[in-house]
């Protein structure tokens, strides 16, 4: 663990690491296989689905920021979360949250119907129904926050205290916010992880995910069940990604000041009914927002007056906004969550979440604040007529 500051840790990662011939940056190893020194002597790497320098160095980087024991590296995001499912038996019980990622929503309904473990899907926002499903002593609690898309806050340090007092293990999705914004396991959660595809890389050429733990024996455990299972990240992807880890405070920086601008300025327009921002005061997640984040992040959400047919022409009529998946790249995008990153959840799932035909979720880039806002009004003034 490293005792320098965020953006010191983020460039350093792997810096003059390089014995050999004292290059600055750390070189991409992409063998598939190393070298015993002798019969049954091996080195610290021997086969590169087990352990890769390259993917080693981002997974240290990532450990470093989060304030962790250790790193894992896993080839996409929901990989990450599928290496969490290791640790669970079929008589045991996970909570998760009513309104989380789509993908994640259809990988542990999934999973619980084919009988893997048992599961509880809770709006954990509500104080009583956590409660019950924390009396049934779960072996793992989900924690999404801010969720997507609605920009939830989940209270992390409570749901942390109530679930380690049943025995249960606390993962926390960090994706929305990268450890620039927030630090789960500082406020207790044993396990945070996230789709390095997002913000961490930065640059949406990378497909990937991490996830670090608080102690080391949880984070060998899971290591091994990577290695077992085969879902360790490759060394090129890795490479990417630390390239783009040394940016990201400087990036979270211009994301979260663009982000500030467009919330202030689709809370006025007039074709938006309502804006989910946890920067707003009237946020009910403000304060635990406050409480818990550096900062606000650049992800939001809105509800579109005209419905479906309003959010096709606000669609249509974009020019700098990229209509794709995803979120946390350089680049300005939009998505429609109930068809698009929620297309997984059964429409009475989407419906009990919160989630709306007219509702749009927004990735702030870095792109000059003035074209932002100019590109937005133009769709969203087409949008009502």
């Amino acid at each position: 663990m490293t005792k320098n500051k965020f953006a010191t840790t983020a460039v350093r990662a792997g810096i003059n690491s390089d014995e050999h011939h004292g290059a600055v940056i750390p070189a991409i190893h992409l063998s598939s296989t190393y070298a015993l020194k002798g019969f049954n002597n091996k080195r610290q790497f021997d086969y590169s689905r087990t352990g890769n320098p390259t993917r080693a160095t981002f997974a240290q980087a990532i450990a470093d920021l989060e304030g962790g024991a250790l790193g894992i590296v896993t080839s996409t995001g929901m990989s990450a979360v599928h290496l969490i499912c290791q640790l669970l038996s079929t008589d045991d019980l996970v909570v998760i949250p009513h309104d989380c990622y789509g993908g994640s929503y259809r990988l542990f309904t999934h999973l619980a119907k084919r009988g893997q473990f048992k599961l509880a899907v809770v709006d954990q926002n509500d104080e009583q129904a956590l409660a019950k499903a924390l009396e049934q002593n779960p072996k793992l609690v989900l924690v999404e926050t801010p969720s997507n898309p609605l920009m939830r806050l989940v209270d992390i340090e409570k749901v942390v205290k109530a679930s380690h007092q049943v025995g249960a293990l606390v993962a926390v999705d960090n994706t929305f916010l990268s450890p620039i914004l927030q630090q789960p396991l500082a406020l207790g959660a044993d396990i945070v992880f996230h789709s390095t595809t997002k913000f961490i890389n930065g640059h949406s050429d990378v497909v990937g995910g991490v996830l670090v733990t608080k102690e080391q024996a949880l984070g060998e455990e899971l290591a091994w069940w990577a290695n077992c299972i085969g879902i360790t990240g490759s060394a090129f992807d890795s490479y990417l990604a630390l390239r783009g880890l040394k940016t990201l405070p400087v990036r979270m920086k211009q994301h979260q000041e663009n982000a500030d601008e467009l919330a202030k300025f689709l809370q006025s327009h007039p074709a938006i009914e309502k804006v989910y921002y946890p920067g707003f005061e009237n946020h009910p997640g403000h304060d635990i927002a406050k409480k818990q984040q550096a900062n606000f992040g650049s992800m939001m959400s809105f509800e579109l007056k005209g419905g479906e047919a309003a959010v096709i022409k606000l669609f249509d009529n974009l020019q700098l906004f990229t209509l794709a998946q995803s979120l946390g790249g350089v680049e300005s995008l939009i998505s429609h969550p109930s068809t698009m990153t929620h297309a997984g959840m059964e429409i009475e799932a989407q419906i009990e979440a919160g989630i709306s035909q007219s509702l749009v979720r927004v990735s702030v880039g870095i792109e000059d604040i003035d074209d932002i806002i100019a590109d937005l009004n133009t769709g969203l003034n087409a949008s009502q007529q």
